[in-house]
């Protein structure tokens, strides 16, 4: 009881307000109702769902709409101490306190939640500082005032959230060129057939594709853009969307010497290289994998919640299918680990498709399912080997 006597005096302080962030303080209290929880953002601090903002417009809802509870009620719910629109700019792990714009935190815990940015690739033209990246819902607000009364959007990038913003556009009217060094979406999740319908699909929406190119330049032409290709060919269009990718952020844990890799290096506590720091989420890195999705932060959530009040639990990861959200050809896929060896099978049917990757002896090591095959997804769940047993 010493334990948690002592840190309930300092408590447990998170950085970050997304997903991670607030799972983690759930499940938090469900062991826990007492133990001091401070939540520091740069946001504003309330919750939304991010995996909606690439489909809002379908679903006609504004930014504002996508908050489903403010910072008040977050606070008041949860029963913890929101620091709302604060910079975290420096973490002393000898003092075990973080320097913000608001003063010095201590912390008896400490959790990054940090997320990760998208990509922005060096574009050249006088119009490449009009490029959009859309991260959170304040960018998203940005990206829908800009859209508004325009009828053409160029995206670069054809994975994930490339797919789901340009079928979300192209369901409300949107004109959509999707342009990526691929040949095919969805290049590291799709097996080329699979790939070949949502593609086919997509392109009945409306949507056209600039695939095996990339960008040249992109320049301002009174009022709309050209977007010179690398192939040679040029789209006129209004607003340019950049979805290439995520990386993780990994500055103020390097900066505070914790270990790195491709995201915050953590063990399967969730414990970073340095005394009483966590990670979880975008920014975390277990086992050498960085998973960005809904299904892989709540498993995390799970484990670290016990970790942080001194009950340790071990991350395992079940396999965790990822739903892309293109309504004009619903997707799930669980790609095989990599590195796994086998085949592809497919099998077509008028309205799905059912891709299996199997290994040498038969067993299902992943799969992609399309349109009606979508309903395999439970059945097929249950033949996967686990990603972290």
């Amino acid at each position: 009881m010493d334990h948690q006597k002592d840190l309930s005096q300092s408590g447990i302080v998170i950085i970050g307000s997304g997903l991670a962030g607030f799972t983690v303080i759930r499940e938090l209290r469900k062991l826990d109702k007492t133990v001091p929880i401070t939540l520091v953002t740069r946001e504003p601090g309330y919750f939304y769902s991010k995996p909606m903002l690439s489909t809002a417009l379908a679903s006609k809802k504004s930014a504002e709409q996508l908050v489903s509870t403010n910072v008040e009620g977050m606070a008041a719910q949860l029963e913890i101490t929101i620091l709302g629109e604060t910079d975290v700019s420096a973490i002393d792990t000898a003092t075990q306190t973080i320097e913000t714009s608001k003063g010095q935190i201590s912390y008896g815990k400490l959790v990054l939640g940090l997320g990760a940015d998208q990509i922005r690739l060096p574009l050249q033209g006088n119009a490449a500082n009009e490029v959009i990246t859309v991260n959170d819902l304040v960018e998203y607000a940005q990206f829908r005032k800009k859209i508004e009364g325009k009828k053409r959007v160029v995206i670069l990038g054809a994975g994930l959230i490339g797919c789901e913003f340009a079928n979300d556009l192209a369901l409300d009217s949107y004109e959509v060129d999707v342009i990526d060094l691929a040949p095919q979406v969805l290049g590291r999740l799709l097996p080329q057939a699979a790939a070949q319908a949502l593609q086919s699909k997509l392109s009945e929406a409306g949507i056209r594709w600039h695939f095996n190119t990339t960008v040249q330049s992109i320049d301002r032409n009174g009022d709309s853009i050209s977007v010179t290709l690398a192939n040679g060919s040029v789209i006129t269009s209004d607003v340019f969307l950049s979805a290439v990718g995520l990386k993780p952020r990994l500055d103020l844990a390097k900066a505070a010497g914790i270990a790195t890799g491709v995201g915050i290096t953590v063990n399967r506590q969730l414990e970073t290289s340095s005394k009483n720091i966590f990670a979880i989420g975008d920014c975390a890195e277990v086992d050498g994998l960085v998973l960005p999705y809904v299904m892989p932060i709540m498993q995390a959530a799970r484990a670290l919640a016990p970790s942080l009040i001194g009950q340790p639990a071990t991350l395992t990861y079940p396999a965790m299918p990822v739903m892309v959200k293109t309504p004009s050809l619903p997707t799930i896929v669980s790609p095989p680990a990599k590195g796994a060896t086998g085949t592809w099978k497919t099998i077509s049917s008028e309205d799905g498709l059912e891709a299996r990757f199997e290994s040498g002896d038969g067993k299902l090591l992943g799969f992609a399912l399309l349109g009606t095959a979508t309903a395999q997804r439970g059945a097929l769940t249950k033949e996967l080997p686990p990603i972290l047993q």
